[in-house]
């Protein structure tokens, strides 16, 4: 269901235990430093409901369970034809954070949107290098998600090579984007964007 904002978060051994949450805030208050926490999205209650009637985590397959989710909140900056990417990453209780800065003259023509893009490719090979199965990229600008879902047409270098970086990872990743508004006082939008700067000693 890429692209599609999931609506209903199923968290076993969550700080309350098992229960169903309506907004990510919400789960993300129960999964957050919690060890051996699972959790999912779903689009209906309904397939929450049925997620958390097996009572206890499936055991995992070879190469991870299906249902570990990585939630990552991307942002970029530029300053003076060096741009870097911020991002905080969340997977099974534990916070990972990339703060890193680029001199491509080629990207940096596209400025802080270069940083965006650079942050969701950073947060996605993160995922497929570690095995990770699904990946929820949160960021503020619209094209991190419709470049990556062949909503926008790819003209320049730099988001050519996103767009096809994204397909390809979509064979083994499943990757869904949510938008926040940027500069609203999203914590971890926050967070990804201070990381941004400070990778460029702003």
């Amino acid at each position: 269901m890429a692209g599609t904002k999931k609506k209903y978060y199923a968290v076993i051994g969550g700080k309350s235990g098992t229960a169903i949450y309506s907004s990510w805030d919400q789960c993300r208050a129960q999964v957050m430093g919690v060890k051996g926490v699972v959790y999912k999205g779903f689009l209906t209650r309904g397939e929450a409901e049925a997620f958390l009637s097996q009572g206890s985590a499936p055991k995992p397959p070879a190469g991870g369970p299906p249902q570990d989710l990585a939630i990552a909140y991307v942002d970029g900056s530029y300053y003076k034809g060096v741009f870097s990417c911020g991002a905080v990453l969340f997977y099974q209780g534990e916070q990972i954070e990339f703060s890193e800065k680029f001199h491509d003259k080629e990207l940096a023509a596209m400025h802080n949107v270069a940083g965006e893009i650079m942050g969701a490719l950073t947060v996605i090979r993160y995922c497929l290098e570690k095995g990770i199965p699904a990946l929820e990229i949160h960021h503020d600008y619209e094209g991190v998600a419709k470049w990556a879902l062949g909503m926008w047409k790819a003209n320049k270098p730099g988001t050519i090579a996103y767009a096809a970086a994204c397909k390809e990872a979509m064979d083994r990743l499943d990757l869904t984007f949510v938008k926040v508004k940027g500069h609203s006082g999203d914590t971890y939008n926050d967070l990804a964007d201070s990381l941004a700067k400070r990778a460029l000693g702003l």
